[in-house]
């Protein structure tokens, strides 16, 4: 967990101290939070209908990133957070980086659909 460095000494310790006491209350991984009810956290996306669906050529992955990417798909399908779709209209490839601890940051490339979506207006407050 990383504290702010612009806090002062003593909120930056109340805040640690507030954490270590109530760790049990936060999720620090997807395994600590399996079978969230859709009913409560469920996302749906806006799409254009005038886009065409984009189904992106397979890319192919070496060993390691492919193995990275099953792992990361397994945990995921194990504790809910995403179910297996058997004829998608959007087709999107994985995209796999080396973070700095040497581990394997697996993410989507979700460009084509990106462009699909309408362009949210939700302007900053003055604060």
């Amino acid at each position: 967990v990383e504290i702010g460095a612009n806090l002062s000494e003593t909120l930056r310790e109340e805040l640690i101290s507030f954490l270590k006491e109530n760790v049990n209350a936060f999720a620090w991984t997807a395994e600590d939070m399996p079978g969230i009810d859709i009913n409560i956290a469920c996302h749906e996306l806006n799409v254009d209908p005038t886009f065409k669906p984009v189904k992106q050529k397979r890319r192919r992955l070496g060993h390691e990133r492919l193995k990275a990417v099953n792992d990361e798909v397994e945990r995921l399908l194990k504790v809910g957070s995403i179910a297996e779709a058997k004829y998608p209209e959007w087709l999107a490839n994985p995209v796999v980086v080396k973070k700095k601890n040497g581990k394997w940051r697996v993410c989507i490339d979700f460009t084509d659909l990106n462009k699909a979506c309408p362009k949210d207006s939700f302007p900053l407050p003055h604060i």
